[in-house]
């Protein structure tokens, strides 16, 4: 960016004539600036009327356009079917980075100073192979938690306390993804309902923390304490070595279809800002009402704006971008991973080693592009996802019912490799971000225990929600007593957790899987700001157990290599970065078609070796075994391999094997028994 640039500097900045607004809007004939009264929302102190520059950019100066003021724009403009000019509208500043409450549904751009003391904190920089990502919501990883003081629960400083960081380190991931904290509002059909937005995918202003997620302290001080709250809630994870990545909204606003609120980007040039058609219908490939048009070049340069003040200004360490196919869609509304928003944010040299993850689809034509985005990006794995609960869950009702599973274990094999089928060979496996579950959608425990989703609550009827949910109840639905149901449950997320830790890629955890958190079958909860969405803190004996298995299985990655490689190996090369992979099937022989494809024939061993850049020799056994009843493997004779030591054991609660068995070497040949539906790693020595 140079000072030729003609949209620089959008927003406010002090000038030596005080502050100055610029705001960009090409179909606008006037605009002025509004500065607020400090008590009352209601009384317009002052206007300045804007000036337009020839590249359509408003700007209007004043002294007392200072930290802490209130301010806003009217804006007039032609009638006509694309503009929705409404001059009697104090608008909200795109760029602003504090916004104040002035009313039940209206808010109101504030002036930030936004200094602040890093104390030479610094990002961790998290090497992508070893990352591991935690899912969580800023109000409900700690609103319950006892260790909590009252006051900062369910906020950002709550996120921040001792407590919290240390159960993050303790449990051992990497980074913390946030859902939405952009200032977001509830959609007007939810609060019809009496009910409100709880992820916050309905953002309100691409540049300014949520409000309601600051303490109250914070929120009675006012924009700039709030900011600064969220800033030291990312310097102190960062001193704890934990990366802070945000799940960012840039697809749609909160100003929903052509009749939803005026209080932004519509007042200031609709045509501009949404996708619309010559008669004004707005072409909505998300779903939510409106998309912002990536096919023009200030809505373009708007996220990338956004992204380098919260890259370099707030020090975040990485975006989640929601619908990312939106993100890549030009004038013609057609996907195009070469869109100049998706590399322009790859290559921003602003931007640079921050961690860019996809949600690679949204509703429109063409919208399902997982392994089609750039090179750079990382993208969350869908396949990965059905596959793998294919594999645990639907693929043993179907063998409960049938007596087939329906599928063998290739396909989930591909998968534990890295998904190669999908992502190119130049991107590797470090480009499938994989999870078993996410915000949207089962937990891990009710995908163990429910069939259907339960979504009453919601207020649809039970309409919302998908219904492929690749879930199995294991005999009942929901809450039971029957221990060998219960025990089934478990097992089965431990082998989802196992296969997830155990991949290559990128993995994410969702909060509270670690310890088996229910909704009570609701798979989409976005609208239960509740105890249902919360995390508890008081568990129970097996979720304690969970939780340590958890915690056993990221050690288990870190300490080997071999399950995090970078590069895609090729057969008869050695790549450094790369694992070499070699399959055997229950009896210790190399795999066939028939072992591969037989739904008959689901054991496989997969023999896992390191080619070392940065870290010692490392090579792995894992044990797969997907039918019920219990088998034999006999472990596989290999160059180099002397003999096995099991690590961990599926079968099992206990996050440990018994010290006797972690004791003894297994010589290749060994008959091992392998419980029904379970899996074990061992280290090959």
């Amino acid at each position: 960016m140079t000072l030729a640039d003609p949209l620089r500097n959008l927003g406010v900045r002090s000038t030596s004539h005080g502050g100055e607004l610029r705001v960009w809007s090409e179909t606008a004939d006037s605009m002025e600036l509004c500065i607020i009264d400090d008590t009352d929302p209601n009384w317009i102190v002052k206007t300045v009327a804007m000036e337009r520059d020839a590249s359509n950019v408003w700007f209007g100066r004043t002294r007392t356009l200072s930290p802490g003021r209130r301010y806003g724009i009217r804006v007039s403009g032609p009638a006509g079917p694309r503009n929705s000019f409404h001059p009697e509208k104090t608008l909200i500043d795109p760029y602003a980075r504090g916004l104040a409450r002035a009313g039940s549904d209206e808010w109101q751009s504030v002036v930030v100073d936004g200094s602040f003391d890093w104390a030479g904190s610094s990002k961790p920089r998290v090497p992508l192979d070893r990352t591991v990502v935690y899912e969580a919501h800023v109000r409900g990883i700690s609103k319950l938690n006892p260790a909590v003081p009252a006051p900062l629960r369910g906020t950002y400083a709550g996120l921040a306390h001792e407590a919290t960081i240390g159960y993050l380190t303790d449990l051992g991931v990497t980074s913390v993804e946030l859902l939405p904290v952009h200032a977001f509002i509830s959609e007007q059909r939810l609060l019809k309902q009496g009910l409100t937005n709880y992820w916050g995918y309905n953002t309100l202003n691409f540049f300014s923390p949520h409000t309601d997620y600051a303490t109250q302290a914070a929120q009675k001080a006012g924009p700039e304490a709030v900011l600064r709250e969220f800033k030291g809630m990312v310097k102190l994870l960062h001193e704890a070595g934990i990366e802070v990545i945000l799940d960012v909204v840039y697809n749609h606003t909160s100003e929903e279809g052509p009749n939803g609120p005026v209080n932004s980007f519509r007042g200031i040039d609709n045509s501009t800002y949404y996708r619309q058609d010559d008669d004004g219908a707005y072409i909505d490939v998300t779903g939510c009402g409106n998309t912002v048009d990536f096919g023009r070049r200030v809505p373009t340069r708007l996220v990338l704006d956004s992204l380098r003040y919260w890259a370099n200004e707030v020090q975040v360490d990485g975006f989640r971008f929601d619908l990312a196919a939106t993100l890549g869609r030009g004038q013609n509304v057609e996907f195009d991973p070469e869109h100049p928003l998706l590399t322009g944010i790859r290559d921003d040299p602003d931007l640079a080693g921050v961690k860019l993850i996809a949600e690679p689809w949204d509703v429109g034509m063409g919208g399902w592009q997982t392994g089609n985005f750039p090179d750079g990006w990382t993208e969350w794995n869908d396949r990965y996802r059905d596959r793998l609960r294919d594999f645990w869950l639907t693929d043993i009702a179907a063998a409960r019912e049938t007596g087939s599973a329906g599928s063998g274990i290739g396909h989930f094999a591909t998968r534990l490799a890295g998904s190669s089928n999908i992502f190119a060979q130049e991107r590797g496996p470090l480009a499938s971000l994989n999870f078993i579950t996410a915000h949207d959608g089962f937990t891990l425990a009710d995908v163990t225990a429910y069939d259907v989703k339960h979504n009453q609550g919601n207020g649809e009827s039970n309409r919302d929600g998908t219904d492929n949910n690749f879930s199995f109840n294991h005999g009942a639905e929901g809450p039971t007593e029957d221990e060998g149901i219960l025990a089934a449950r478990r097992k089965a997320m431990r082998n989802l957790l196992g296969s997830l830790l155990f991949s290559a890629g990128v993995p994410m955890l969702t909060a509270g899987d670690e310890f088996g958190r229910s909704q009570r079958g609701n798979n989409n909860a976005y609208c239960q700001d509740s105890e249902l969405t919360w995390l508890h803190w008081e568990r129970q004996e097996w979720q304690d157990d969970l939780h340590q298995v958890t915690r056993r299985l990221l050690q288990l990655r870190r300490e080997n290599p071999a399950l995090r490689p970078v590069n895609y190996g090729q057969s008869g090369e050695t790549i450094a970065g790369a694992s070499q992979m070699d399959w055997y099937d229950a009896g210790g022989g190399s795999m066939d078609e028939d072992d591969w494809n037989s739904p008959a024939a689901r054991t496989l061993q997969y023999l896992v070796a390191s080619s070392p850049e940065h870290e010692d020799f490392n090579r792995v056994l894992l044990v797969v075994h997907a039918l019920e009843e219990d088998t034999t493997v006999v472990l596989p004779a290999h160059d180099g391999v002397s003999g096995y030591t099991l690590l961990w054991d599926s079968s099992t609660d206990s996050a440990r094997v018994d010290p006797g068995d972690q004791a003894t070497e297994l010589a290749p040949g060994t008959s091992l028994t392998v419980t029904g539906t379970s899996m074990q790693l061992l280290r090959a020595k």
